[in-house]
């Protein structure tokens, strides 16, 4: 069981947080003239048809171990994508919003009730700061229909996508782990856009836009993800992510011509609260594996 955090994986999940957050107002613009769906098959099918270009050779010697876990996180990861999309019809992007953020609480949940992974008692406050914080920043009024539901039931997946990733991460090789994601992705999300016929991006900035969320916001995200899960803890990767709206905002008032609420400024301190709390609060253990400085969790809630 991975019980610390060093720097270098913290920080690439950063990335990752911080490119997601990118695309929130990128996305917002591109759903103007493409269906949801389409967007998912159109950005998941480059990205998995340059992985099979760039790995397509190494993969068929990957084992089959390999290709049934990251067919199964792709699958997991994918169907969170559809359903989570497929939710926003219905429900305010608030709202939708603070419901998916609501993985930070159930990876460790679920960790707890399939592995009996115990919690440090700093992540579990850092839980409540992080889930206070999203409510904050995200949910101004609520109502439980049918789109708030599905989204319930991305967030559920996006947890066990992330449970998935701790357990195996550490156990194949990444880069054929995220390969064969990405590849899952672009099979079932492109599916999932035949009905009706797929709508193209138009124009030089549309297929930029697109470019930039297949290879970027995809390939480099997912593989970087995987990589940094093989390093740190779940339930500190959950509530690094959760740093996720907070990127978003920041994107969105530097290049969306949004601007900075007392909703946004409490919201996203106790976000960045709680992930410094996660990541720093335990007990620094002396340097080890070559004079690395890490981090090991005291005392847990069990």
């Amino acid at each position: 069981m991975k019980t610390r955090v060093d720097a270098i994986p913290m920080l690439a999940l950063m990335c990752v947080t911080a490119i997601w957050g990118s695309t929130f107002f990128i996305i917002k613009g591109i759903l103007t003239s493409i269906p949801t769906l389409d967007f998912l098959g159109v950005r998941f099918f480059i990205a998995g048809l340059v992985i099979i270009v760039l790995r397509g050779r190494k993969l068929l010697r990957a084992s089959v171990t390999t290709w049934k876990r990251g067919l199964m996180a792709g699958v997991v990861f994918a169907v969170a994508q559809i359903v989570q999309t497929i939710g926003l019809e219905t429900a305010d992007a608030s709202v939708s919003g603070f419901i998916t953020g609501m993985y930070v609480i159930l990876t460790p949940l679920l960790l707890f009730i399939a592995f009996r992974t115990p919690i440090s008692k700093p992540v579990a406050f850092a839980l409540v700061l992080a889930f206070t914080g999203l409510s904050i920043l995200s949910l101004n009024g609520f109502s439980v229909g049918r789109g708030e539901g599905l989204t319930f039931i991305s967030a559920v997946l996006f947890a066990v996508h992330i449970v998935l990733l701790d357990q195996w991460a550490g156990q194949e090789s990444g880069l054929d782990l995220a390969a064969i994601q990405l590849i899952a992705l672009g099979v079932i999300c492109g599916v999932s856009a035949l009905p009706g016929g797929v709508v193209l991006p138009s124009g030089i900035n549309g297929w930029a836009v697109m470019i930039y969320m297949a290879l970027i916001a995809g390939i480099v995200t997912v593989g970087l993800q995987t990589w940094a899960q093989s390093r740190i803890p779940a339930t500190s990767a959950a509530v690094i992510m959760t740093t996720e709206p907070v990127f978003a905002a920041i994107f969105a008032i530097l290049f969306g011509g949004e601007h900075l609420t007392w909703r946004l400024f409490a919201g996203g301190s106790l976000v960045v609260g709680a992930m410094l709390l996660a990541e720093l609060a335990p007990r620094k253990s002396s340097t080890a594996d070559g004079g690395v400085a890490v981090w090991e969790d005291s005392d847990s809630v069990s």
